[in-house]
């Protein structure tokens, strides 16, 4: 199977060309930082040829959702070398994904208790998942121009910090309307300044992002994630073609690790054209299975193909692919939040054997 084939990312060599896809499980611990829960979760899920972590905070003011981790304290960083240590062990590779949630948040999960910030004061739908239980979105403040290089150096400090616990790269999360999508998007950007408006300026947080965390870390350990066509918290825009291959033709040519698509199924009409405006390595996702993910290899679509769910409820994926071994079933109910139950027991084959 090319699925199973060796693949080269930036820097490094990978065994396989199956990424088990960043997935939020909120169970962190105390102060935010992985648990030896964590430990043992990614050490199970090594087989795949890339790691990217669960979305972790950049700094103390950007969770949108209780229990998710940081990489801003030291004590964080002690506690996620422990992870990277236990991957490596196993000879997979690890990026750790950054995020800010910009509006998609709740002033309970904030420091201060002050509101979310976003490019524009436009609330989405729904409801934060608080440690109060679940409360509906307030109204962000909007940021002030002068206040956003501060957004982009927060980012640039997580990556060094990401790097000093040994993380191989980071991903920036670009996708699933979070602050970087925020910005880009027209549906939740109204701004009038130089980050609103035309491409350009919808573009400018995202590059100076990048510029920014490339500088402090190098390209070569640096992803990015986009999700064209998503609509998690009710993010949209007026036209994803045209906003997409704009961020797509940006980003290349910058020597970076890889692109990586999210929640583009592989019958989805934009997936031709990002592929074209993008000169790198390329990560697909959404909702592929092992035939489609290998025809997305075979066919040049995509380099490496991201797989969420079924390596949540299969440690070994890799190795049930190669046998087209049965999969285990995931438990929907455990996803999110908890401790050992549908998060460390899931079965590998050598057990059911």
């Amino acid at each position: 199977m090319k699925l199973l084939t060796p693949a080269r990312l930036g820097p490094y060599d990978l065994k396989n060309r199956m990424v088990m896809a960043p997935m939020t499980r909120n169970r962190a611990g105390e102060g935010l930082a992985p648990t030896p829960l964590h430990v043992t979760y990614y050490a199970q899920r090594a087989s795949a040829g890339l790691i990217v972590t669960e979305a972790t905070q950049v700094s103390d003011d950007a969770a949108g959702y209780a229990w998710t981790p940081g990489i801003y304290s030291d004590a964080q960083v002690a506690a996620w070398r422990k992870v990277v240590d236990a991957v490596h062990a196993r000879g997979s590779r690890i990026f750790l994904q950054l995020w800010h949630v910009g509006r998609v948040s709740h002033p309970s999960l904030r420091p201060d208790g002050s509101l979310p910030v976003a490019p524009s004061a436009i609330a989405p739908d729904g409801s934060a998942f608080t440690y109060d239980g679940m409360q509906r979105f307030p109204v962000p403040r909007a940021l002030e121009t002068g206040e956003i290089p501060g957004y982009v150096a927060k980012f640039a400090s997580a990556a060094g910090r990401a790097i000093e616990a040994g993380f191989d790269g980071v991903e920036l999360h670009g996708a699933n309307g979070y602050l970087i999508d925020q910005f880009l998007r027209d549906g939740t950007n109204h701004r009038t300044d130089r980050y609103g408006g035309s491409l350009e300026n919808r573009a400018r947080f995202l590059l100076e992002v990048v510029e920014a965390v490339t500088a402090a870390i190098g390209a070569a350990r640096v992803g990015v994630r986009l999700s064209p066509t998503g609509n998690n918290a009710s993010i949209s825009d007026s036209d994803p073609e045209r906003t997409f291959t704009h961020a797509v033709k940006a980003l290349s040519g910058r020597g970076l690790a890889y692109l990586h698509l999210a929640m583009l199924p592989p019958s989805d009409p934009l997936n031709a054209p990002l592929r074209a405006a993008w000169d790198g390595t390329l990560i697909v996702n959404g909702g592929y299975d092992r035939e489609t993910g290998e025809r997305a290899i075979a066919s040049g679509l995509a380099d490496l193909v991201a797989y969420g769910v079924p390596f949540l409820a299969n440690p070994d994926l890799p190795e049930r692919f190669a046998g087209n071994a049965p999969l285990n079933a995931p438990d929907r109910r455990t996803f999110y939040g908890g401790t050992e139950k549908g998060y460390i027991d899931y079965p590998e084959l050598t057990a059911v054997r």
